[in-house]
Formats: structure tokens, sequence, C-alpha cells
């Protein structure tokens, strides 16, 4: 990450820390006020992206995971379900044909 990416991210986390609503124009005043010259289009575009989000829980749950709602998900879609589960086969089937290829050129990843 860039140091503009950074300073974005950090100026977001100011403002959620102090219970503030995130917008382009905080995000912008934060980043000038540290010297860093941000662009107001990214700072539109991050605003944009946390809109509605809480911040603090996003970091909190950042090692949590996340597939049991995506497993009940489809589960619950019953046919769908079928159809999601056979996805996974045939990219492995895939990622087989591409070992192969690369056992076929004489040499592998880690020889």
């Amino acid at each position: 990450m860039s140091n503009t990416d950074l300073a974005a991210s950090y100026a977001a986390l100011i403002l959620a820390d102090d219970g503030v609503e995130i917008t382009a124009d905080k995000i912008v005043a934060l980043t000038s006020a540290a010297g860093v010259d941000l662009e107001p289009i990214w700072a539109s575009l991050l605003a944009k992206a946390l809109e509605g989000k809480n911040v603090k829980e996003l970091l909190s749950n950042v090692g949590s995971g996340g597939g049991a709602p995506a497993a009940v998900a489809t589960s619950a879609a019953g046919g769908a379900g079928a159809a999601a589960a056979e996805a996974p086969k045939e990219e492995e089937k895939k990622e087989e044909e591409k070992e192969e290829s690369d056992e076929d050129m004489g040499f592998g990843l880690f020889d």
C-alpha cells in the first residue's frame, strides 16, 4: 500500500473511533492535516465503501472467517446448492490440468 492509501485508511479509522460520520471531506481534511496529498475521488470512494458499515465491528471480526453463512445460504437455496457444490469440483479439475502442463515443460514450481 502506498502512503496515501494508508493515510486515507487511518483517517477513516480515526473518524470511526471518534464516532464521527465518515465523509470524503473529513477524510481529505485529516490527510491534509497529516501532510498527505490525497485526491478527493479516492476519499469519496472510501467514504462510499464504508457508508452504513460499523468500521469498529469490521476490525474486530477480521479473523472470524465467514464460511458458515455462505454454507447456510447454499443449503437454503436447495437445487442451487447442488450446482454450487459442483462448481468447486470443476475448478479442481482445471487446477490439475495446469499442474500437468507444468510437468510437461520439464520443470515444476519447486524444482
